[in-house]
């Protein structure tokens, strides 16, 4: 469990790497070979801890998950631990404080910057306007050797559907927008049913910039009515020219399977899909056998688990 210490906003604006406490993780696990020599690049991993918080009825703070990894020791124990090769990673966040992530973007661009081209970023940034001040910070950042992605959620406030948006909204995030498409970069998007995050919003967004701007749906829409919207859309977002991705973390079965024998029959979509393992939420060995296990032919599957991540996220690390 992690222990909050010092003031969150305060640590987010400040240009030193916060950490808010942390107990180290290295000892708590044995090297394994996972991949079964399967080279497999995960574009979806969190790092940076997370303080405790009353999540719903509960009556003290608590802890969902363990620590994501805080330094370059821990990240390379990590990928040593799942026969991960490469990865790109992404603050930790879930508790309802703005600032929060924002406070790990510093952390991502310093694990990039030791990675030894193994290691991508996303920066957290936010299409609230009430964090215009900390997006404009984060996107300072965006040129920092390998930076790859921008990560945006509604889980923390607002919706995925710009016809909801007002003026300062949508301003806010055209700014987001065009830096992205300025660095040739996707936005990892959060996807859920329900809610800000439910991928109805997501089609109109993808409608508006998707020729655009590249677009990496995290969760395959996430539940099974994201699942079965998204997958009813597939083929014709991608012979649409539309820049969409995925990655498989925290899809349900029956998605994964049937998009990825659906793709092996066509070949439509085989180099939008990628392999996500999305830890500490989640976990390695099941997201990994939702691939491995799919009876589909060996080359998509090595297209998911690192041929697309590689052209996509890994090509350009700089």
């Amino acid at each position: 469990m992690c222990m909050m210490h010092g003031n969150i906003n305060k640590a987010a604006g400040s240009d030193s790497v916060s950490t808010y406490g942390h107990e180290p993780v290295l000892e708590q696990e044995t090297p394994l070979t996972m991949g079964f020599g399967r080279n497999v690049y995960s574009v979806h991993n969190h790092v940076g801890d997370l303080p405790p918080w009353p999540f719903y009825e509960s009556e003290v703070p608590i802890s969902p998950a363990e620590p994501g990894p805080m330094t370059t020791e821990e990240l390379n124990h990590f990928m040593k631990c799942r026969g991960i090769e490469k990865t790109l990673i992404i603050p930790n966040y879930g508790i309802p404080v703005q600032a929060q992530p924002f406070s790990h973007n510093k952390r991502v661009v310093q694990l990039c910057q030791e990675g030894a081209g193994n290691v991508a970023g996303a920066l957290w940034v936010s299409g609230l306007p009430q964090n215009s001040d900390l997006t404009d910070e984060a996107l300072q950042l965006i040129h920092e050797p390998g930076i790859r992605a921008l990560k945006m959620s509604y889980l923390l406030g607002g919706t995925a559907d710009p016809r909801k948006w007002d003026e300062p909204t949508l301003r806010q995030h055209e700014k987001i927008f065009q830096a992205a498409m300025e660095k040739d970069i996707a936005i990892h998007f959060h996807t859920s049913p329900g809610g800000g995050s439910d991928i109805l919003g997501f089609f109109e967004l993808i409608k508006r910039w998707g020729k655009d701007m590249k677009i990496h749906l995290v969760h395959m829409g996430g539940g099974v009515s994201g699942h079965i919207r998204l997958l009813s859309q597939w083929k014709d977002l991608i012979e649409g020219g539309f820049q969409v991705y995925l990655d498989t973390s925290w899809a349900i079965g029956f998605a994964v399977r049937n998009l990825l024998q659906e793709v092996d029959k066509t070949g439509i979509g085989a180099d939008r899909i990628m392999f996500g393992c999305d830890e500490p939420w989640s976990d390695y060995e099941s997201e990994f056998w939702k691939i491995q296990g799919a009876r589909i032919s060996d080359e998509i599957k090595e297209r998911i688990f690192w041929g697309n991540a590689q052209e996509q996220y890994f090509t350009k690390l700089a």
